[in-house]
């Protein structure tokens, strides 16, 4: 146990890179050799705009990573935040300290991106990517990347969560990410055992659907349970989703990175009003 802390508090560098770029090294030759979508597509430009992506998101989080070594060190020298009100052994302690980091660092966050208008025109340039594959789980403007960090720090706040821990979930984090943004097929009877805990791709592909109500649901990062708690749970025939965002079909704005990186100051686009909503 003091081991497994003591490598999470000084986690290296060079292991958080591994854990990145291995995870998605690893699912994009999973979705390689047994994709559940055929999905035609320059995956090298395409993984190249999503790379860019993924370096803004590292720069964000490198440039304010202070202010999360500080709320980690602040709640647990002032007694503060709901782990270190309450006496558990060191496994339940480790669990409710993730559900409260995800809960609020990812699911709140997502939710909230999705309800107001202002901070859903940072997040939409995830959602204009028309070929979902690991790639896509780092395809974040960095704007929202600030806003992610910053209910991460609440998430802290509120939790008591030491900072190995805050390492512990942000690379479960982003293990978990690349893995249920993946094309992986994966066995019905898997998914429907893994999807009662973690969200997978078969569940998450729902929310990339380009038209809503299906982009409004499926929430989750890590924790599939959270939506189904709130009612923002779907499932749908996979063959009938459409990848994108209704407002943002065109090409031109969704493979053009300074294009997206406009995209959040040139208005905000009300979704389309369908007459016969489409049912998957």
């Amino acid at each position: 146990m003091e081991s497994f802390i003591e490598y999470f508090s000084n986690m290296p560098s060079l292991h958080r890179t591994i854990v990145l770029v291995g995870g998605l090294t690893i699912f994009l030759l999973l979705e390689n050799a047994a994709p559940v979508l055929k999905l035609k597509y320059d995956k090298w430009k395409h993984g190249f705009i999503n790379v860019f992506f993924t370096i803004t998101t590292i720069l964000v989080n490198f440039l304010m990573a202070f202010v999360l070594y500080f709320a980690a060190d602040w709640v647990v020298a002032n007694n503060f935040g709901l782990l270190q009100w309450i006496e558990l052994p060191f496994v339940a302690y480790t669990i409710v300290g993730l559900l409260v980091l995800d809960l609020v660092g990812a699911w709140l966050i997502h939710f909230v991106e999705h309800k107001v208008k202002v901070l859903w025109m940072f997040h939409v340039i995830h959602h204009t990517d028309q070929h979902v594959d690991a790639t896509t789980a780092n395809r974040h403007h960095p704007g929202e990347s600030v806003f992610r960090f910053i209910f991460t720090t609440l998430a802290v706040f509120i939790c008591g969560a030491p900072i190995w821990m805050v390492f512990l979930y942000q690379s479960m984090s982003a293990l978990i990410s690349q893995f249920n943004h993946s094309n992986v097929k994966i066995p019905d009877w898997l998914d429907n055992a893994l999807v009662w805990v973690i969200c997978t791709p078969n569940m998450h592909r729902v929310h990339h659907h380009y038209r809503q109500p299906y982009s409004d649901s499926n929430y989750g990062n890590i924790f599939s349970f959270w939506d189904r708690i709130f009612g923002t749970y779907e499932k749908v025939d996979q063959s009938k989703l459409v990848f994108g965002v209704d407002t943002y079909m065109d090409t031109k704005e969704t493979t053009d990175i300074g294009e997206m990186l406009k995209i959040p100051f040139a208005g905000y686009r009300p979704h389309i009003k369908y007459e016969n909503e489409e049912k998957l």
